[in-house]
Order: C-alpha cells, then sequence, then structure tokens
C-alpha cells in the first residue's frame, strides 16, 4: 500500500516490520533480522523489553499527563539519576534531540546575556548534525538538510572538528562575541568521525578559559552507546551542557538537557517550558532503561561487544578495495567507502537478513543495542561483508551492461 497522505520527507526502504524482540525484528511475511540500527541509536535495551512493556502499559493505566503546572514524581527521579551518573545539576526535559538542542541555545543565549553580549556568536563544527528545526539545522552542516531554507539564524560560527589550532584563531578573532560551543562528541550522521585524543579536553580547557558553555550534545553517543555512560567520561571532563534523547526512551520520545554550574540557574519560571516535556510515562520509561542498562551491565558489555566487531570488521575489511577506513567506539562504528552504493541497505536486509544504515550516502554506520553478544557480532560482520560483495558483483555488472 502506498501512503499517498504522508509528506514525502522520508525515503524509507521497501520493507516495514511487525514485531520486535530482543536484537530482532519481523516484516509482514515472518521473516526474521538482526537489527544493527536500532531504530538509529534508540533501542539500546533492544525491541519489547519486558520491564519495558510492563512499565509503560502500567503507567497507561495509571497516568500519562499532568503537565508541568504540577510536580511530577518520575520526571524529578529521572533527573536526579541522569544528574548523578553524568555529574551535572539540573535537568530540563522535552520530546526530542532537536528540542533538546534547542534548550541548550537558549541557555547559551542567556549566558551571553548575562556577559552583555549584544551579537553573541556560538562556535560549532562542519560535519555536524544537531537537528532540524530552523534553530538546530543552522547549527548543523550539509547542503542536502540546509537546502530551500534560506535566511538561516545566523548566529553561528562554524569550524573544522578536531582542529584546534582554528578554534584559538576564531577564539582571537571573534573571542568577545562568542558565548558557547556547541559539538558532538563523536559525529554520528557526519559519518562516525572521532575527534583526534586529547581534543574535547582542550576545548574543555579552553572554554573555561574564555567563560564560553562547552555545550555537548550527546543524544546519540549517550546513555551508554559509546562503552561509558556519556561520551565526553572517556575524557575525564565534564561540560557545562549536554543533551540527550534517543536511547533514553528506547523507542518513546524523550529529550533532556542537562547543564551544571552557572549554566544550570540560567533559566527562571517562564523562561523556558513544554506542555509534554518530562511527562510521567517517558520518566518512567527513562528510569526503567537505566535500570536495565545498570542491572544487565550493558554499558560494559557495549564496550567489550563494541571493541570485538571493529577488530572483526577492520580482520575482514580492512584490505577491501572499497572501504577507506573503519572507526568508532563502543556499538557505534562506521565504515566509510570509496563511493555511494546505492541500495547497499536494502541488500543487507533482504540478502543477510541485517539491518545497517548508510549515512550521507557512503559510511556504513553499526548502532546494535547494547544487549548483543559474540555471536550477534558475527553475524554482524557476516551480513555486512556479504551485503558489501552483493553490492559491488551488481554495481560491476552494470558498468559492465553500461
Amino acid at each position: 500500500m502506498t501512503a499517498t497522505c504522508l509528506m514525502t520527507t522520508y525515503q524509507p526502504l521497501d520493507l516495514g516490520f511487525v514485531k520486535g524482540l530482543g536484537t530482532r525484528l519481523w516484516d509482514q511475511g515472518g521473516r526474521e533480522y538482526l537489527d544493527a540500527v536500532a531504530g538509529v541509536a534508540v533501542t539500546n535495551v533492544g525491541h519489547s523489553h519486558p520491564r519495558l512493556v510492563n512499565a509503560i502499559s502500567e503507567q497507561a493505566g495509571l497516568l500519562l499527563h499532568t503537565s508541568n503546572l504540577y510536580t511530577i514524581d518520575w520526571q524529578q527521579r529521572l533527573a536526579q539519576r541522569l544528574a548523578g551518573l553524568s555529574g551535572m545539576d539540573r535537568v530540563f526535559f522535552s520530546n526530542s534531540g532537536a528540542e533538546a538542542n534547542e534548550t541548550a541555545l537558549k541557555l547559551a543565549r542567556l549566558h551571553a546575556w548575562h556577559r552583555g553580549i549584544e551579537q553573541p556568536l556560538v562556535v560549532v563544527m562542519e560535519n555536524a548534525f544537531h537537528g532540524r528545526t530552523l534553530g538546530t539545522l543552522s547549527a548543523s552542516d550539509g547542503p542536502a538538510v540546509r537546502l530551500g531554507y534560506n535566511a538561516l539564524p545566523g548566529d553561528f560560527i562554524k569550524v573544522p572538528f578536531g582542529d584546534l589550532q582554528i578554534l584559538h584563531s576564531i577564539a582571537r578573532s571573534h573571542g568577545q562575541r562568542i558565548c558557547a560551543v556547541l559539538m558532538e562528541p563523536i559525529q554520528g550522521e557526519g559519518g562516525v568521525q572521532l575527534p583526534p585524543p586529547g581534543y574535547l579536553k582542550a576545548v574543555r580547557d579552553l572554554c573555561k578559559r574564555r567563560s564560553w558553555l562547552l555545550m555537548l550534545d550527546e543524544i546519540q553517543t549517550g546513555v551508554g552507546r559509546t562503552g561509558q555512560w556519556f561520551a565526553f567520561q572517556r575524557e575525564g571532563i565534564v561540560p557545562d551542557v549536554m543533551t540527550l534523547a534517543k536511547g533514553l526512551g528506547n523507542g518513546i520520545p524523550i529529550g533532556a538537557c542537562l547543564a551544571r554550574g552557572k549554566a544550570a540557574q540560567l533559566f527562571t519560571p517562564g523562561s523556558h517550558g513544554s506542555t509534554f516535556g518530562g511527562n510521567p510515562l517517558a520518566c518512567r520509561v527513562g528510569c526503567t532503561v537505566l535500570d536495565i542498562i545498570e542491572e544487565q551491565a550493558l554499558v560494559s558489555n557495549a564496550r567489550r561487544q563494541g571493541d570485538r566487531l571493529l577488530a572483526r570488521l577492520q580482520e575482514a575489511l580492512g584490505q577491501h578495495r572499497q572501504v577507506v577506513a573503519i572507526r568508532g567506539r563502543g556499538l557505534m562504528i562506521g565504515i566509510e567507502l570509496k563511493e555511494p552504493i546505492r541500495d547497499l541497505a536494502l541488500i543487507a536486509a533482504r540478502e543477510q537478513g541485517v539491518l545497517i544504515n548508510v549515512t550521507r550516502g557512503k559510511t556504513i554506520r553499526l548502532l546494535p543495542p547494547l544487549t548483543i553478544d559474540a555471536a550477534e557480532v558475527e553475524m554482524i560482520v557476516a551480513g555486512v561483508c556479504g551485503a558489501l560483495a552483493a553490492a559491488c558483483s551488481a554495481a560491476e555488472a552494470k558498468a559492465v551492461a553500461v
């Protein structure tokens, strides 16, 4: 059936699912697939986890919504848990990652206002992705996501990701107007790009010296994905602001903006808000997700299985003629290809029974649930290798025919 009433914002694969359990999905014909995408780093504890099913069912029968006109117990519990895990002080809950990043940008503006900066700038990174609202789109990079949206807010200055020298140069030339740096600790949509060792710490130090807010977008990297609760913890730093979404709700919409120190004091009653943000259902789910990750030791499993998956991929594909680089951290891995290969994700699903994602045309992105085991790592490796071989053979046959 063709959904002609849907706006054409997506180009979905000719493939849909009716059931999920753990790391597996099933289509309408009953075929089973190993999910190495997890809804783009969302279903961190797997599909239909019984603890989550019970929590959602019970909470739906008790209370879904009251609004933030009233105290919400589950919201306070989740905020306390997240603050304790991250070293942050306060949390604002919203419904999505883009909203969480908009919240961070509002904090940056307030920070600038308190410092008397009339035309503030936020430093952002080339190749970044922070969302699709007009504000977060302005902070993102890439012509495809910005095409047609003219006159975007211009309060951003872009620098190359990982280039500390240029960042220092920007500090000298625009330092009086800069109020914050917004960046992903690992660029996800940009192809799983890791910063050079020590880069995050150097940026942290620069922000502290300049009284800029360091704002980290951990929407894709957070909640255990990289083998730490949050990616910044690997560098031994703490940001001023951090944003979360995706894996925090395991499929239930939730976003969170965390802040510490002076940044946590910037909002006052009425300066920000959300009708649905932090409702009882979403926050109870968030608490349950954290419980599951802790009880099943999924952060350490992500680190262990991620190291195994990265090593096996490098062993299997390191010399492949189409592979430029294989990189990642924890269960966030990218395989950069020399050229885009059409329908690679669909070939992997249909011929190998493994779901993969191909971002920006030529990077295979692997984001499996944090629950995967060693046998499933081997299944992912075999699936990626098989799909790449099939796709290359099809491309070569087409070239010969032409």
